[in-house]
């Protein structure tokens, strides 16, 4: 049977609006149970699919899932949304209930989440799991409560790395096949770019939380934190040296260099359309994203490459984050078992069954979707290498052009996102990030020291 899919764009929120939910709670799910013909009743799981816009054949390939999954649980009924977790609307849409009961969010408002009573306690059929107790002890804890129960699965996690464009590294006479080790490097090579073929050699997120997120890894890559922890209490540290030296060199990129283009407010999905479409040498981002840039962007595998950041000072680090999938707080327990079972078949069988990891790449590859985007392990590095091993005759991604990736990540530091406001601690630090890539003269000691008391007020707040 073939998923219903419904468009919605889906969005974040930072967690001030996240905090506004824990009044006003979140509505009853859509989810109900139908006469399945034979007497017995159907449960009808409504989940996320793709971003919309996504090519038609990664759609092809998600409903072949879908298909599969009901073979094996006619007791359940697969309806899909499309699904973005972008902008300010996400915490509307959950207090709405509008969200299907199974959904997606990033490691960071886990606990937000969590702690307001709006994901559903998954404890017990989590524990029933085969690989419920091999998961990595850090990575598990962006799902649990305080309680030491399990709200969220994690089923992806990345690093971050430099993404760059090989077709205009040679039009600018670099070797792609030497990606830039060092930030003067990466420098120099984004110069050459943007003189030699007029596109932007490097660029940067900087709205919707991203400038944020993406100023906090340059930070991490030159030592910084912009939060510490003492116990419970957190303090902000936005005006630390690491977030000085990494709005410096913006600065120079941007007015010394011309070497940044001329769009300076770019998020998430606009920054891939931009590097799809080669207007873009390089920038910070996920490593997982050459998923997306197929499936939503239509790169040519050609263009890609992929390499480490350069680690600068010590207590350098490479940001790590991940993804939940989640499963709305008002979702009968039958959903939830129902939830928990879609969650082990779509998400994380192909990480731990060789049958599943086998069908899962075999549907892809036919849909000319890719396999083996580069990712970090939810179990081990072991775990993470048998699994490629399982599906090496279908991996279709350009292996070659993340060679410097995948060989260097396991040994660099990675450091966790900050815990505490994160959404509202990147929101603050957008603000920065545009004024120096806009005004020569920002004042950027002037602006830290405004962004931090503004985010230590909230981090004091009961």
């Amino acid at each position: 049977m073939r998923s219903t899919r419904k468009r919605a764009m889906l969005a974040m929120t930072s967690v001030a609006a996240l905090g506004l939910l824990a009044a006003c709670g979140s509505g009853s799910p859509g989810s109900n149970a139908t006469s399945d013909g034979s007497g017995g009743s159907q449960v009808t799981l409504k989940v996320v699919s793709l971003k919309p816009g996504s090519e038609d054949s990664a759609f092809k390939a998600f409903d072949a899932q879908v298909a599969q999954f009901e073979e094996a649980n006619p007791d359940i009924k697969i309806e899909s949304e499309e699904y973005e977790w972008t902008g300010p609307t996400f915490a509307a849409q959950l207090a709405g209930g509008t969200l299907p009961d199974v959904f997606t969010i990033p490691f960071t408002d886990g606990k937000t989440l969590i702690e307001n009573g709006q994901l559903a306690d998954l404890d017990a059929s989590f524990k029933k799991l085969p690989y419920a107790d091999k998961f990595n002890p850090n990575v598990l804890q962006a799902g649990k409560g305080e309680d030491g129960k399990v709200y969220g699965i994690p089923y992806a996690a990345y690093g971050i790395g430099l993404q760059y464009n090989r077709t205009l590294f040679t039009q600018a006479g670099l070797n792609p096949d030497k990606p830039p080790t060092t930030w003067a490097e990466v420098r120099a090579d984004a110069k050459a770019i943007a003189d030699k073929t007029g596109q932007a050699g490097y660029a940067t997120m900087s709205q919707s939380n991203t400038g944020g997120w993406q100023l906090t890894v340059a930070t991490y890559a030159r030592g910084g934190r912009v939060q510490t922890m003492n116990g419970a209490k957190a303090t902000a540290t936005l005006d630390n040296a690491g977030t000085k030296a990494a709005l410096e060199y913006l600065k120079k990129l941007r007015w010394d260099d011309n070497s940044m283009g001329s769009n300076f407010l770019y998020d998430w999905g606009s920054i891939n359309q931009a590097f799809a479409a080669g207007q873009i040498g390089m920038y910070t981002g996920g490593s997982d994203v050459y998923t997306s840039l197929v499936t939503s962007n239509a790169i040519s595998s050609k263009d890609y490459g992929l390499t480490t950041l350069p680690l600068e000072g010590k207590d350098a680090g490479v940001l790590g984050g991940g993804t939940l999938a989640a499963v709305n707080a008002k979702a009968a327990d039958k959903v939830k078992d129902a939830a928990v079972r879609w969650i082990d078949f779509y998400y994380m069988k192909k990480l731990t069954n060789q049958d599943a990891a086998v069908l899962d790449a075999k549907t892809l590859s036919e849909a000319k979707q890719p396999v083996g985007t580069p990712s970090l392990p939810i179990f081990d590095q072991a775990t993470y290498d048998t699994s490629l091993t399982w599906i090496k005759d279908y991996i279709n991604i350009p292996t070659a052009q993340v060679k410097t990736f995948n060989d260097k990540i396991f040994g660099q530091p990675l450091v966790d996102e900050p815990g505490r406001s994160t959404q509202e601690l990147y929101a603050a630090l957008d603000t920065v990030v545009q004024a120096v890539l806009t005004d020569k003269n920002a004042d950027i000691d002037a602006l830290l020291t405004r962004a931090n008391t503004d985010v230590q007020a909230l981090l004091d707040k009961p």
